[in-house]
């Protein structure tokens, strides 16, 4: 991954002082995830991988 990401914490998250956090990066065809307390660790999910997630979660 060559660009700089704008990584940005998940609405809801907690706040200053917590570390446990989902973050979302995008570039201009991909996105981007990862914990805050791994942050080397970047997930990039595919459109059908993302839409099966959220619709998982939202259940």
């Amino acid at each position: 991954m060559s660009e700089a990401l704008h990584w940005q914490k998940s609405s809801f998250s907690g706040g200053a002082g917590d570390t446990d956090c989902l973050e979302i990066a995008t570039s201009p065809t991909t996105l981007h995830l990862r914990e805050s307390d791994h942050p080397t660790t970047i997930l990039t999910p595919t459109p059908t991988a993302l839409r099966a997630l959220l619709t998982t979660l939202r259940s």
